[in-house]
């Protein structure tokens, strides 16, 4: 099942082919080590936690199962179990760096896979300042996991990229129509290949697959270089005013402020606008910011329109199993009235 970040999770029919040849993809890009041992914290029954467990089998090496998947259990694994790969998303990567800041990554360890989410610049700085071989990667249930894969060394040149398709994945960037948009335009991610599911259980969705090809609901772009850009979910798309803003381009901005740990930003209803930014924003441990405040350091890297118009502080942001931000439950704390 999908992960259901901006809905209900949907059932995936994924067949033997998909995981193998998934598997094979993801070996040819990234390697395969007789003694790799890699660790899988992301829940099992997720694509992210399966397709290491069934890659692990086809390539008769190890996987290490945390008893837990905090960051703590986490750290304690990769040292103890001679980890060398590792999957996680972003929050998982964040919250581990916290934990081993004053700790380097284990000598063993050759690769983070991280995916689940657009991972922010800043975060990807720090892992590689202290020294973390991150690859970037943009998949998806319905292509059993890994669609493309950056490596360490072309993250570094430019992070927020996840690079080129994988073998024998075709990606291309489709407007409105399902035509193809040249380099740099912003439009829908359509996957093909081997992987692609042969649809939704119990559901079909015509608009999904369509003449072999997964249109994604994913909102992208590809370079002059050929490599991905993934922004966002086409359904978590701001439209205020008439003009489209994208909730990862303002997260970044607040996430820049040195007493914000994390943020959530979603299109709130309103009457004049149609929709209207609202931000879920979780602070660093004694950290005192207002909303004017963070509004005021935001307004010098973000146009007027693109600006929260309210800010809610939370404890925590709502979460899917799998670690990623559910932003519909996100969107449900502007619906209520403040306490």
């Amino acid at each position: 099942f999908t992960s259901g970040t901006s809905g209900a999770p949907k059932g995936a029919v994924l067949t033997f082919g998909n995981h193998f040849y998934g598997a094979m993809a993801s070996a040819y890009r990234i390697g395969v080590l007789p003694h790799d041992r890699w660790l899988a914290p992301l829940p099992l029954y997720h694509v992210g936690g399966l397709a290491v467990v069934l890659r692990s089998c086809l390539y008769t090496t190890t996987v290490v199962l945390p008893p837990t998947h905090d960051a703590a259990a986490i750290s304690r694994a990769l040292d103890a179990q001679a980890v060398t790969l590792v999957s996680l998303v972003p929050t998982m990567l964040g919250r581990l760096l916290d934990q081993r800041a004053d700790q380097p990554p284990p000598p063993h360890l050759r690769l983070v896979l991280l995916g689940g989410a657009a991972a922010a610049p800043e975060l990807l700085a720090r892992a590689d300042a202290a020294g973390w071989p991150v690859a970037t990667t943009y998949g998806l249930t319905e292509a059993a996991s890994q669609v493309a894969t950056m490596t360490p060394e072309d993250v570094r040149a430019k992070p927020g990229s996840v690079g080129k398709p994988l073998l024998l994945t075709r990606v291309r960037i489709a407007d409105a129509d399902g035509r193809d948009l040249p380099a740099g335009q912003y439009g829908e991610i359509v996957v093909s290949g081997p992987t692609v599911m042969r649809g939704y259980l119990d559901e079909p969705d015509a608009r999904a697959l369509r003449a072999g090809e997964l249109y994604t609901g994913d909102i992208g772009y590809v370079d002059a270089d050929g490599d991905l850009w993934p922004v966002q979910r086409r359904s978590d798309l701001i439209v205020s005013g008439g003009e489209n803003i994208y909730p990862t381009e303002v997260e970044a901005a607040l996430r820049a402020h040195p007493d914000v740990l994390d943020v959530c930003v979603v299109g709130a209803p309103s009457e004049e606008w149609g929709q209207q930014v609202a931000a879920a924003v979780v602070l660093r441990p004694g950290a005192a910011l207002s909303a004017d405040e963070l509004t005021g350091f935001a307004r010098a890297s973000l146009a007027g329109y693109k600006l929260p118009r309210m800010i809610r502080f939370v404890e925590a942001l709502p979460q899917t199993a799998s670690g990623k931000i559910q932003r519909a439950a996100g969107a449900a704390l502007f619906e209520q009235p403040k306490a």
